[in-house]
């Protein structure tokens, strides 16, 4: 039996672990040059050895060529494309020459990445057919023992990939491998539910179907629980370390590797056979797999019931528009509720409409709007804002990330709220575009979060970006946003001191899940002349916390917490949660009056009781001042 034989029939029957991340490994490890990763296998082929031979020592018995990006398309932004096919087989070479000084049992794969990556094609899909075709050719000439087609987030390219390569692969047998990269949980960029685009893939002549890249472990588990998979197929899953946050003008992630470790015997049990580890991974990732699946047997694969979907109940009347003071003239008298609630990402706002009348019924004193937050697109908060307010009279206070707009977009928008009497906003800097659901937009930043209050206050004196003179004053309420879960407390008040210097009214924190972490920002804090709305964020669900804990960036929550959500699940998990943000409510209106609810996964009726119980506890302070 060949090598390529051997490997198709061990991805039938066996468990194997991948290997991690390549590029961001080397970034970490210290590369700097303006120039493409796969270049190394020429400039620096002893450098990619030693990633490979850390990834075998760590336990992984499937190796990837370091030529994800080597083709024709990519490489001549560099000028590099005259050594496409010398890099592929260089990048071949390097990692058998590792596999045989590890003396391992393991096989290489030759990496193919996307050549649109998500972006707006330029040209015609078809004309990337000679593309794909080269890069293979040299990677299959070398003896590569698979193709690896990775991180694709339209099916259609990925169809056209195999279109092009399964016919080269014909006489030696050589497997490929398919993995595409999701937006969102469950669904391509292209439109096509998983189940689908697996179907498609299996027909196209796909040896093996999977994800990676983009999403965690746990939104990688989610998509695969929700997924059918065809009869025949086997299954993979190399996710990403968690999410990335821009941490000192760097990408990091947070997903830690015994945590990866755990995950992996989940997405074992949902029937995957190789599992691996994409962007932000390390050798210590995968030693972790490795340890964690070690011994286990491939498990069949079990696909789901079809889902029940939940009738949406009719809008309620309109309410009369109340004429309300802003949350900072508020909190001065009384204890305060902020409840954030989401827009939605499609065009139905029925569901957000009844969140929004039920959460002003329970007393929220204005409903805040992310500005597609984790840099999702989702429908305009300054629409939805101004429905609310005209048709409800429910108080918006909307986001105004510094992301997506440039100067003129951001004078324009915010001159737009001036004339729709939206004054209460919250200005924060905004998650990177290539973390969102359209990683091919651009993030535009042209001012900090800083410079963006600044000129926001210019705007209350009457005086454009560009320094115009206007005709009026706007009266923007501007709030900022504080982020206690850092390494150096002081070092995050210090950053908040200067939002206030620039100009910041109020304060709104990231949720907070234990009260030592509350009474620290209050003690941290005490000196702040400004209102503090302290963030609570009730779990949904075990795995809701997990992700939470140690994929998303900025929140941390205790173990004894997270030990108690764990016990639940479904509605009985959601009312844990919301037990575990009234104990922390309880808590914090003694340190805060200004309380900030974030809404999970639109369940309003979470943050509709946790309002109502903010006003139980407070009653007797808001009757003080004659409410």
């Amino acid at each position: 039996m060949n090598r390529q034989a051997e490997f198709k029939a061990r991805l039938r029957s066996d468990v194997l672990v991948g290997d991690g991340a390549i590029a961001t490994l080397f970034y970490q490890q210290g590369y700097t040059a303006g120039s493409s990763t796969e270049l190394l296998c020429l400039s620096n082929p002893e450098w990619v050895r030693q990633v490979h031979q850390a990834y075998l020592e760590a336990g992984a018995r499937v190796i990837e060529t370091n030529s994800y990006a080597a083709n024709r398309e990519a490489l001549s932004r560099y000028g590099l494309e005259s050594k496409t096919s010398e890099i592929n087989r260089a990048a071949v070479k390097i990692a058998r020459e590792a596999l045989e000084q590890s003396e391992k049992d393991a096989f290489v794969i030759g990496s193919i990445g996307s050549i649109t990556a998500g972006r707006v094609l330029s040209k015609p899909l078809d004309q990337y057919r000679d593309v794909f075709e080269e890069q293979a050719a040299a990677l299959l000439d070398e003896g590569v023992d698979g193709i690896m087609l990775e991180t694709f987030y339209d099916v259609e390219e990925l169809l056209l990939a195999l279109d092009v390569i399964r016919p080269l692969t014909q006489v030696s047998g050589t497997p490929i491998l398919t993995q595409l990269a999701l937006l969102e949980v469950g669904r391509t960029r292209d439109g096509y539910d998983l189940s689908n685009a697996f179907l498609q893939l299996q027909k196209a002549g796909a040896d093996v179907v999977g994800l990676n890249c983009r999403l965690g472990p746990i939104e990688i588990l989610r998509s695969l629980e929700k997924t059918v998979v065809p009869d025949g197929l086997s299954l993979s899953a190399y996710p990403n370390a968690g999410r990335p946050a821009l941490v000192d003008g760097e990408y990091a992630f947070k997903s830690n590797a015994q945590y990866f470790g755990e995950t992996a015997v989940k997405l074992l049990q949902q029937g995957v056979g190789l599992i691996g580890g994409c962007c932000g991974t390390t050798p210590e990732h995968i030693r972790a797999i490795a340890k964690a699946v070690a011994g286990r047997q491939r498990v069949n694969r079990q696909n789901p019931t079809p889902e029940v979907h939940v009738t949406v109940l009719e809008k309620e009347p309109n309410l009369t528009p109340p004429n309300e003071p802003t949350v900072v003239d508020l909190v001065k008298q009384r204890h305060t509720v902020i409840v954030e609630y989401d827009t939605p990402r499609d065009l139905d706002i029925e569901k957000f409409i009844q969140g929004s009348i039920a959460l002003r019924k329970a007393g929220a004193d204005a409903i805040t709007m992310a500005d597609n937050s984790l840099a999702t697109a989702r429908m305009s908060n300054m629409a939805l804002g101004a429905i609310i307010k005209r048709e409800l009279g429910i108080e918006p206070l909307v986001h105004v990330a510094c992301r997506d707009r440039n100067l003129i977009g951001q004078q324009s928008h915010l001159m737009g709220l001036h004339a729709l009497g939206m004054n209460q906003i919250l200005v924060i800097t905004g998650d990177p575009a290539r973390v969102g659901d359209l990683p091919g937009a651009s993030s535009v930043f042209d001012v900090s979060s800083f410079e963006l209050i600044r000129m926001v206050k210019q705007l209350n004196e009457g005086i454009a970006f560009s320094g115009r003179r206007m005709k009026n004053k706007a009266q923007f309420v501007v709030g900022a946003a504080f982020n206690p879960h850092v390494r150096h407390l002081d070092k995050a008040v210090e950053r908040l001191e200067r939002k206030v210097e620039a100009g910041a009214d109020f304060i709104m924190t990231q949720p907070v899940y234990d009260v030592e972490t509350l009474v620290a920002i209050h003690d941290a804090t005490r000196h702040i002349p400004v209102p503090i709305f302290i963030g609570i964020m009730p779990l949904t669900g075990p795995r809701n916390a997990e992700f939470l804990h140690n994929e998303v960036p900025g929140i941390k929550i205790a173990q004894s917490t997270l030990d108690r959500i764990k016990r639940f699940d479904g509605a009985r998990a959601r009312a844990e949660g919301v037990q575990i943000s009234k104990e922390l409510v309880a808590e914090a209106v003694k340190y805060f009056k200004g309380i900030y609810l974030i809404t999970p996964f639109h369940f309003y009726e979470m943050t509709v009781e946790l309002t109502q119980y903010v006003h139980q506890l407070t009653q007797v302070s808001r009757n003080v001042v004659g409410e």
